[in-house]
């Protein structure tokens, strides 16, 4: 049909084909050429064609070809499809709680030994790429390819340069790898943080904080800093203290104020200074530019980090948490410094045994810490804690204190003089004073060392050679003075170390089975004999309880027995007294008879004397007229008349004698048959 139309209508025709089809391929090209940059998005231009770029910088900032140095901000943008081609990236973005690792493609080579680039404050957070690379800040610091060293914090958003930078995350890396290692490492068009070597936690922000324990116990923690970037160490240092020791060597001790009553020791105030940490100065390694430039060196960090959360570079920084140190009450810890200035000893030429030195100095610290919390690093300064109060020991299974050094202590095994075998559980109680603390860890080393080194040796060879000196029985029966002997022993040896013995106890004694059944033996008959001594000891008590119940049942008449006793007792007293009144009585009122009647017996007497003369002269004068026989008749005579007697009988029969003879006779007859004879003194008697 063409063939038909004339040659101007086709002339027309194909021109109006070509201006359609270019006017397509204009807006075609315009609407390529748009790009709708999201709002956390940035648009990465790379320019087709142009200057080459040189070989060791990703970017274009004059025009060359290749990535350009300006982003494409949010919104609708226009870049000619022709000579530019933008892909959209988006704005890097740190979760809460995780830091971003900054690692640059472009700028300086890093210096010979170096980790990681130089950093100003004027970088921000590396979204000018021309001050990065022109050059920041009064000195015009340069950026340099590699690890930055400041991290980006949780929650940053921020349109960084895709090409320039690799931004790394948990979630994702942020950018376009330059490197043909790290694009061979890809995961289709991703990187993950693994492939820069780094673990989950790597890019959480580090907390210091308490931890539980398996037992429930809440554990305080430090964190122990280790660097990887800077100088190295000085000869012979094993960690990095900003402006080293000097501050020690400087020291001037500060004598109390007059009149201010608390008072410190120079070795108090050094502690202070030790422990007085210098994170400030570079933001606990926040800020590592700042700890270079304060003379950070790399390795391990004499200051270690308390609690908190650091946004720390694992690049650069590592943190390793320990427990701090804890010293109790009734504690003390002995410090062993592996850092300071050069040992200085302080104990004195008498002291053998190591060396002492001031806080500072490398050694055994003279002063220990006391109860307390100490922020110190574990792997540069080594705390011994020795217990200050009264230290339980046991040698015994099963049987271990909460301080744990006896765990490895076992019953002390020794041999009696007849070969018998002994097992002994002891119990021994020391003292450290916390002033000889130090000394004492010089000496032994640790409290480990003295328990299971020094006393272990001395109190086993003291046990095995008293036994083997001494036979089973006398052992047994001797326990107390050989436990006293052992205290003793014990003290001599730990005197030596400045340690205490308090007591040293035998617990219990394992006997051998032979002598356990020797002593079982004698111990049964032992019990017989005190059985039938009981028994016996019984029947004695049963008879004395019968005696006392029939005393019991007599009790009521015994009573009145007794009350009887009483009465008659009391009567008999009465008589007696009554009888003493009375012969008391008889015996004045006799003495005044006996004075009546001997006066009267004496004047009798004297009458009768005289009568008895006059009398005497009469016989006399008889005598001498009638004779000595008529005298007596008559006198006889008289005596009878003067009686009543009858002299004349009633019937008289004479015979042949005389008148007296009859006389005679009738006095005979009168005698006899009376029962009285008439004394001459006119009494009466009783024949």
């Amino acid at each position: 049909m063409l063939d038909l139309l004339p040659q101007v209508v086709q002339q027309h025709y194909f021109g109006s084909i070509c201006l359609v089809l270019l006017l397509v391929v204009i807006i075609t090209l315009i609407l390529k050429s748009i790009y709708s940059i999201g709002p956390t998005q940035v648009g990465l231009v790379r320019k087709r064609f142009g200057a080459a770029l040189p070989e060791d910088n990703p970017i274009a900032f004059k025009g060359e070809a290749g990535y350009q140095a300006d982003l494409l901000m949010p919104g609708l943008r226009f870049k000619l499809v022709l000579v530019y081609a933008v892909t959209k990236h988006p704005w890097v973005q740190v979760p809460a709680g995780q830091i971003g690792i900054v690692v640059a493609q472009i700028g300086q080579p890093l210096p010979i030994g170096a980790k990681s680039a130089v950093y100003t404050e004027a970088f921000g957070n590396f979204t000018n790429l021309s001050l990065f690379v022109e050059g920041a800040g009064p000195k015009r610091v340069k950026g340099q390819k590699g690890v930055q060293r400041p991290v980006l914090s949780p929650g940053t958003l921020a349109p960084i340069h895709p090409v320039a930078f690799l931004v790394i995350t948990k979630p994702q890396v942020y950018g376009v790898p330059v490197s043909e290692e790290l694009r061979g490492r890809m995961k289709g068009d991703r990187l993950s943080y693994t492939v820069f070597g780094l673990g989950e936690s790597a890019l959480d922000v580090t907390r210091i904080e308490p931890r539980a324990t398996e037992s429930g116990h809440v554990v305080d923690m430090v964190g122990v800093v280790t660097t990887l970037d800077g100088d190295p160490l000085p000869a012979g240092d094993i960690s990095s203290r900003l402006g080293g020791f000097k501050d020690i060597e400087e020291f001037k001790f500060e004598a109390p104020a007059e009149g201010e009553t608390k008072t410190t020791s120079p070795n108090s105030q050094l502690i202070e200074i030790i422990l007085g940490s210098k994170n400030d100065q570079h933001k606990s390694y926040q800020d590592f530019q700042a700890f270079l430039d304060k003379g950070g060196k790399i390795g391990l960090q004499h200051d270690p980090l308390l609690y908190g959360a650091y946004n720390l570079n694992p690049f650069l920084v590592r943190v390793e948490q320990v427990p701090m140190l804890v010293v109790e009450q009734g504690q003390v810890a002995v410090i062993k410094s592996y850092v300071g200035l050069p040992t200085e000893d302080t104990s004195g030429a008498d002291f053998k045994f190591g060396s002492l030195v001031k806080p500072g100095h490398r050694g055994i610290w003279e002063e220990p810490l006391r109860t307390g919390k100490y922020p110190i690093n574990p792997r540069i300064y080594q705390a011994e804690i020795v217990p200050t109060a009264i230290l339980k020991l046991d040698w015994s299974k099963g049987v271990t204190g909460a301080h744990g050094l006896d765990a490895r202590l076992e019953p002390i095994v020794a041999k009696s003089r007849e070969g018998f075998i002994f097992t002994l559980d002891l119990q021994v109680l020391i003292h450290v004073p916390d002033t000889k603390a130090p000394r004492v860890i010089s000496m032994v080393g640790s409290m480990f060392n003295l328990v299971n080194e020094v006393l272990q040796a001395a109190l086993g060879n003291h046990f095995r050679n008293k036994l083997g000196n001494m036979e089973a029985v006398v052992f047994i029966q001797s326990r107390q003075t050989v436990q006293e002997e052992a205290t003793v022993h014990i003290s001599e040896q730990l005197d030596e170390y400045e340690v205490e013995t308090k007591g040293v106890y035998i617990q219990d004694v394992i006997l051998p089975a032979e002598l356990v059944e020797v002593l079982t033996r004698r111990e049964i008959a032992n019990q017989e004999i005190e059985t039938f001594k009981m028994q016996q000891k019984a029947q004695e008590q049963r008879v004395a309880t019968e005696a006392t119940t029939g005393k019991a049942d007599m009790q009521r008449d015994l009573a009145k027995s007794a009350i009887g006793i009483d009465i008659r007792k009391n009567n008999a007293d009465s008589r007696m007294q009554e009888a003493r009144g009375e012969s008391e009585y008889i015996k004045q009122t006799g003495t005044a008879q006996a004075d009546v009647i001997r006066a009267q017996g004496t004047a009798q007497a004297d009458v009768i004397r005289a009568q008895g003369l006059s009398k005497a002269e009469g016989f006399r004068a008889q005598n001498e007229a009638i004779g000595s026989a008529s005298t007596t008749l008559v006198n006889i005579a008289t005596v009878l008349a003067e009686k009543g007697i009858q002299l004349v009988p009633q019937i008289l029969v004479a015979g042949g004698g005389t008148a007296l003879d009859g006389l005679a006779a009738t006095l005979t007859k009168a005698l006899a048959g009376s029962s009285n004879l008439i004394s001459p003194l006119g009494k009466s008697e009783k024949s």
